[in-house]
């Protein structure tokens, strides 16, 4: 029956989805990356099948009985003085399922308060927050299906918000192919208290897809997640952007002009759809360490400079797994100004609870 109730939820979610319209949207902090190793893998990662449970922020489908009694830290470092971070723990009850709770954060820096004449009356240092419960449960041996509820806060001086979000996911795992598949829908869900009486700001809703495969006989493994799929032109226009021109004043009374025509139509549609593509690569010579390497393409050709796009987009990052704890850091390029620095600690708190049993 709950199999059926999650479906039917997954399916109505997605109506609503649908049924909304694109434009600016508010606690976008919530599309942030939460770990290290989603941060290297490009910024984004739904069927990442490791045990790593900062992914399932991402995709709540991938909350596995691996992920039990396990803790991640997160801290970015992220431009100028803004930082943000992530803390979860998952636990596991029979007969009931996978739950994890967990805390988002993100501060702005200090700011000072001024009035229109410029007289300072101090600082002050606007932060969002986000709480979250997820709750998983296998539909078969290799299909899991997952929730994840959060509630949100955002202050920001003398202007306040609270809402509250949904995220539904599934992700199918085969380990004998080394291959994953996840889905998810995130962020359903609306302001309960808007910044301005009256008028309410829609939250980033995305429905997002992607697949990972390991080779069977080279230590590489591969993920490519599509996101923002309600939205097909992501496109940005600037005005010192000059892509993809073409003389319409011109006629099309030749075969090269013709041909122009059709190959910048071609080049649009293949700038819309790789907009919408993360790559991530690891490297895994030993199952306890990896190095990772992502590219965000929407993200280099809006943010780096035609002059000087340096490694603006691009990602790196390696991890390495103990048996208690692990240990991960990626370094990620948002824009020519600056990089933004991901550190990332999992606990395995089974293996302390194991060895203070050993002492008695």
């Amino acid at each position: 029956m709950k199999k059926i109730l999650f479906l039917i939820i997954i399916l109505g979610f997605s109506i609503f989805s649908w049924s909304q319209t694109g434009g600016n949207s508010t606690y976008e902090f919530l599309n942030l990356p939460s770990g290290s190793r989603i941060a290297a893998l490009g910024g984004n990662n739904v069927s990442h099948y490791d045990d790593d449970l900062n992914f399932v922020l991402n995709n709540p489908g991938l909350l596995r009985p691996e992920l039990n009694n396990k803790v991640v830290l997160n801290y970015i470092n992220y431009l100028s003085d803004i930082n943000f971070g992530y803390i979860s723990y998952a636990k596991n009850f029979d007969n009931i399922g996978m739950f994890a709770a967990g805390l988002q954060y993100i501060n702005y820096g200090s700011f000072i308060h001024a009035d229109e004449t410029g007289e300072i009356f101090g600082n002050f240092v606007p932060s969002e927050y986000s709480f979250n419960i997820a709750y998983s449960f296998p539909l078969t041996e290799k299909i899991v299906a997952g929730t994840n509820l959060k509630f949100v806060y955002s202050d920001f001086w003398s202007y306040f918000s609270s809402g509250i979000a949904f995220d539904a996911g599934v992700s199918y795992i085969d380990t004998a192919k080394l291959f994953s598949v996840g889905f998810v829908i995130k962020n359903i869900g609306l302001q309960l208290k808007p910044y301005t009486q009256g008028f309410r700001e829609p939250l980033p809703y995305d429905v997002q897809l992607g697949v990972t495969k390991k080779l069977a006989h080279a230590p590489l493994r591969f993920s490519v997640t599509a996101q923002d799929l309600l939205q097909w032109n992501l496109d940005y226009v600037s005005v010192f952007d000059n892509s993809f021109e073409l003389n319409t004043s011109v006629a099309d009374t030749t075969f090269r002009q013709k041909l122009a025509k059709t190959m910048n139509k071609v080049g649009q549609v293949g700038d819309e759809f790789i907009r919408h593509i993360l790559i991530g690569v690891e490297i895994v010579p030993h199952p306890n360490f990896y190095i990772a390497l992502g590219y965000n393409y929407r993200r280099r050709s809006e943010l780096s400079l035609q002059t000087a796009p340096k490694l603006v987009g691009m990602a790196i990052g390696f991890g390495l797994k103990l048996r208690k704890f692990n240990l991960n850091y990626s370094l990620a390029s948002y824009h020519v100004a600056g990089v933004s620095h991901h550190f990332s600690i999992g606990l395995n708190l089974s293996e302390f609870y194991k060895n203070s049993d050993t002492m008695y």
